[in-house]
């Protein structure tokens, strides 16, 4: 297993892969607001451009006469950044007092989808099937049938309720996963890929951080790349496939606790090199032995044959084919005026979704 690409990170990049290809899309027909790129000439009623995961944990499930917060908590199975969702212009909460007059706990405030937030409903809905459609033709239906069915070979023994999509990470980038008491969760053939991707990705996520001292976000990309040899700070976003800014915060979290050491390019004559500590080399070898291990439980616990054709699955769409570029890369390209056209292009994917309060985008953006 050490020569293979860890199950945790095939499941990973399929989503942000997945997750990309949608928001290209939802920002090619979207009429929107995004710093210095008003690629759609949107007038200040527009809203703000945000990823999947806010389609997924809130606008999914709003209604036009509004709900509780924790209406839609328990729908979403998760939280969403209200604060931000409301300040971007998807929605409007209301405030309000309770028959007695005292104010009311924020978990009954009511939230309603402005004007801008419906339209956002109406061009968000028809993509996760668009984008799985155009998977089935990209890389065949048998493929994608094997995948879905394989996903469900684990996503449908799972008993926690899990959401259907990656939770906005919390402080140290830790994955929490909030287990409301609302209807029961679907394991039907009727979910989504992304759905499923993102449950069997959770499944994998929460036993990891309850036995490791760094979250598997963390683990799986800024730990992963770097070595006990100096390397320039600068590539550690690429070799990462994680945004600069996201990247320069795991760096200073694993500064913080001691698992890294930075010191000035002398070289270079600017600019600084990081490297792993001997803390940081054990930790990188405790997410190597976590997600090997939880790969064999899963072999015990769903069938070997089960997560045996699950990752040979995902292989065919990860691994990079003669040309150096994995299948999934085929769907990523953005729209070219698209934010994401702006960058350099992407050689990497997260080997775990880095999705922050900032908009929820898959790769920390």
């Amino acid at each position: 297993m050490p020569d293979r690409i860890e199950l945790s990170a095939l499941i990973s990049q399929a989503l942000v892969a997945f997750t990309i290809e949608l928001d290209n899309e939802f920002e090619h027909l979207m009429e929107h607001r995004t710093t210095g790129h008003d690629a759609t000439g949107a007038d200040g009623g527009a809203p703000w451009l945000v990823s999947m995961v806010m389609w997924c944990n809130c606008m999914r499930f709003l209604r036009p006469e509004g709900m509780t917060v924790r209406e839609l908590e328990q729908l979403a199975r998760t939280r969403t950044n209200l604060a931000g969702m409301q300040r971007w212009g998807y929605l409007v909460v209301e405030p309000g007092r309770s028959p007695d007059g005292s104010p009311l706990l924020a978990a009954d405030l009511v939230v309603r989808p402005t004007p801008g937030g419906r339209r956002a409903q109406f061009v968000w809905a028809p993509l996760p099937r668009l984008i799985e459609d155009r998977w089935r033709r990209r890389f065949g239906e048998a493929t994608i049938e094997r995948l879905r069915r394989t996903l469900l070979g684990v996503v449908g023994k799972l008993e926690t309720p899990l959401p259907n999509c990656m939770p906005i990470l919390h402080q140290e980038w830790t994955t929490t996963v909030t287990c409301t008491r609302g209807p029961a969760a679907r394991h039907g053939s009727d979910l989504h890929l992304s759905a499923l991707l993102a449950r069997a990705l959770l499944a994998f996520a929460v036993p990891f951080e309850r036995r490791a001292d760094l979250s598997l976000a963390i683990s799986a990309n800024a730990v992963r790349v770097l070595t006990p040899e100096f390397v320039r700070v600068r590539d550690v976003p690429r070799m990462a496939g994680v945004a600069t800014e996201a990247t320069r915060i795991a760096l200073g979290q694993l500064d913080k606790r001691g698992h890294v050491e930075f010191r000035t390019d002398v070289a270079a004559g600017r600019g600084h090199l990081v490297r792993l500590t001997d803390k940081g080399v054990k930790a990188q070898n405790a997410y190597r032995r976590l997600v090997s291990g939880i790969e064999l439980r899963w072999r015990e616990r769903f069938g070997a044959e089960v997560v045996d054709e699950l990752r040979e699955t995902l292989e065919l769409l990860a691994v990079p084919t003669a040309d150096g570029s994995p299948p999934l890369f085929e769907g990523i390209e953005p729209y070219p005026n698209g934010w994401r056209a702006a960058g350099r292009r992407r050689q990497h994917l997260p080997h775990f979704p880095v999705v922050l309060h900032r908009g929820g985008f898959p790769d920390g953006a």
